[in-house]
């Protein structure tokens, strides 16, 4: 009996093992997925035997895109633009994955000193983006019983001092994927965010040298300074984010919906 019950109990586990991998074959979009977490997600799709299809309005590292991933120029901001992205990804048949990623880091002021236009980019691109390729997706999404995955931040959950459009921007992305996930679930499709913290690249490096410019300190400085907020006083890397929204995708994450998922090593204060 009991190596009747070991062989259960080892294929149970494979099962479990299995489970924590996506199905091959899924056709992804991701936008803005020609650099940083949005390329690094679209790699790791198409190592799982994705068919990936991205958008960026970086055209010259689109062209650079490795070979497997197709792809539109397209400014998520603007809804003709992502009208033409569903007609090229409509070769795929249908889409199972679609994540929003696209999204600006905007200023770095004090709210009296950011302007009308600094803000109104900010909430096109990191907001009106998102809900405009959800309006897109929805119908798609429903047919196959889909995930939507849409990129929020730490800062969609926390106060950002002279960060004020970009906070604001990622607290109403977990407003719209909760709201979705409501919406979308009896129809069998998941809706949840990813809130990475701060991710290693270029443009968390920028954003570093705009915080230590406002504050009259050094970078290395204000990078301590920020480090210091973490409680696992490290940056996380965009292969990490990669790695939730794989699981997401997974049979193992089949029951995962509605849910602002964090990715930070614990970001307790921005």
């Amino acid at each position: 009996m009991s190596d009747v019950m070991n062989i259960a109990e080892n294929a149970a586990a494979v099962n479990v093992v299995e489970s924590l991998v996506p199905r091959p074959g899924l056709r992804v979009l991701v936008t803005a997925g020609a650099n940083g977490i949005g390329l690094a997600i679209a790699n790791a799709f198409v190592q799982a035997g994705a068919r990936v299809h991205v958008c960026d309005v970086d055209e010259q590292a689109l062209s650079a895109l490795p070979q497997g991933i197709s792809s539109t120029l397209a400014d998520v901001s603007d809804e003709s633009q992502v009208e033409q992205l569903f007609a090229d990804v409509a070769q795929f048949g249908g889409l199972d994955v679609v994540v929003n990623n696209a999204g600006i880091a905007g200023p770095t002021a004090a709210i009296e000193e950011i302007e009308g236009e600094a803000w109104r980019r900010t909430i096109d691109i990191n907001l009106n983006g998102q809900y405009y390729v959800a309006h897109h997706a929805a119908r798609l999404l429903r047919e196959s019983q889909g995930l939507l995955i849409n990129l929020a931040s730490v800062a969609g959950r926390l106060g950002f001092a002279y960060r004020t459009p970009y906070a604001a921007s990622k607290w109403a992305i977990v407003g719209l994927t909760k709201s979705l996930a409501c919406e979308w679930g009896p129809d069998g499709v998941r809706v949840n965010a990813i809130l990475p913290g701060i991710v290693r690249g270029p443009r968390i490096e920028q954003v570093i040298r705009d915080r230590a410019a406002k504050r009259g300190i050094g970078y290395a400085e204000m990078e301590t300074e920020n480090l210091s907020r973490i409680s696992m006083r490290k940056m996380v890397e965009p292969t990490d984010i990669a790695a939730m929204a794989l699981f997401l995708a997974a049979p193992g994450g089949s029951n995962i919906c509605g849910q602002a998922l964090s990715v930070c090593a614990n970001v307790e204060s921005l």
